[in-house]
């Protein structure tokens, strides 16, 4: 296995289904020690894609490699963890029998499984409900349990889909640490979230998928650094359209309010000495963070919403 090689990356990967296309052209690249967001709207081909990085469905056209093998390599699939979205287990079995199963079936040995699943259950916050089967368990305990199961081979790649499905707060700052833990353990992450702040608390770069094309790739600490300005003037902003585009982009107008897109803070000085050096008055100026939200709905011409 080349560990220098991507932890993700595929080229022009496709899967059609009869007539349906589900995935039409599928290109990216996740680096090695990476929380990787991945966001669509429902149907945009974000479970499809996923299923095609795990081997789990063949791709019609196109290319791919994981950990820098040929996608479905059986080695490789020994170091992938995964939490699906939909996922059931056997309910008359307990948490601590369910993991004892995928770990045998990952070929670890007994004593280290015991170990490890306690370890899990410990960090899971599970531990003393680890003997009870899981039809007693609440929906957020089950997911839980996904979780641990994710985790129990130490993966170096780790698919996450809705990980804090069903949690609650607590649940979704536990799963923000374990993430923060596999990255400092040098792991990738691929998550897939339709809650925005999660991602945007837990990612280090985003892509957005639509109609089953990434249309965007973004490195979030660079969109910490860009603000969304608006500012009220004593006349017609319009006038000033042309003038205005050295200091931003994505102009808009609405009488004596205009907003715009500037890279940084800094910007902000150049852009009120300017408007005093032409004798423009100033009556309000309002900055603030571009939200991961804010260009999803852009990327996604805001018509739909994240799922």
């Amino acid at each position: 296995m080349s560990e220098t090689a991507a932890a993700i990356a595929t080229q022009a990967l496709s899967k059609v289904y009869g007539r349906v296309c589900a995935v039409a052209d599928l290109t990216l690249t996740v680096e090695r020690a990476e929380v990787f967001g991945f966001l669509g709207p429902n149907g945009a081909g974000k479970t499809t894609s996923v299923h095609l990085l795990l081997a789990l469905a063949h791709p019609t056209t196109g290319t791919g490699t994981v950990l820098g093998k040929p996608l479905g390599d059986r080695e490789v699939r020994e170091r992938i963890g995964f939490l699906p979205e939909h996922f059931t287990f056997h309910e008359h079995l307990t948490a601590r029998e369910i993991l004892h199963f995928h770990g045998r079936l990952y070929g670890m040995k007994r004593a280290v499984l015991r170990r490890r699943i306690d370890d899990l259950l410990t960090r899971v916050n599970l531990l003393d409900a680890a003997d009870r089967p899981v039809r007693e368990y609440s929906k957020g305990m089950t997911q839980r349990v996904g979780l641990a199961q994710a985790l129990l081979n130490r993966p170096d790649l780790v698919f996450l889909d809705e990980p804090t499905s069903g949690l609650d707060p607590i649940g979704r700052l536990m799963v923000r640490d374990v993430i923060a833990e596999l990255l400092a353990d040098g792991a990738t992450v691929f998550l897939n979230s339709h809650l925005l702040e999660e991602v945007e608390a837990t990612c280090q770069r985003v892509a957005f998928i639509r109609q089953g094309r990434i249309v965007q790739d973004i490195v979030l600490a660079e969109t910490r650094r860009a603000l969304e300005v608006e500012l009220k003037i004593d006349r017609d902003a319009d006038a000033l359209g042309d003038e205005l585009q050295q200091f931003g982009t994505g102009l808009q107008f609405r009488g004596n309010v205009m907003s715009l897109c500037v890279e940084h803070e800094r910007v902000l000085p150049e852009l009120v000495r300017w408007l005093t050096a032409h004798g423009i008055g100033l009556y309000s100026l309002h900055s603030r963070h571009q939200s991961l939200e804010r260009l999803f709905l852009r990327a996604m011409d805001g018509q739909e919403g994240p799922g």
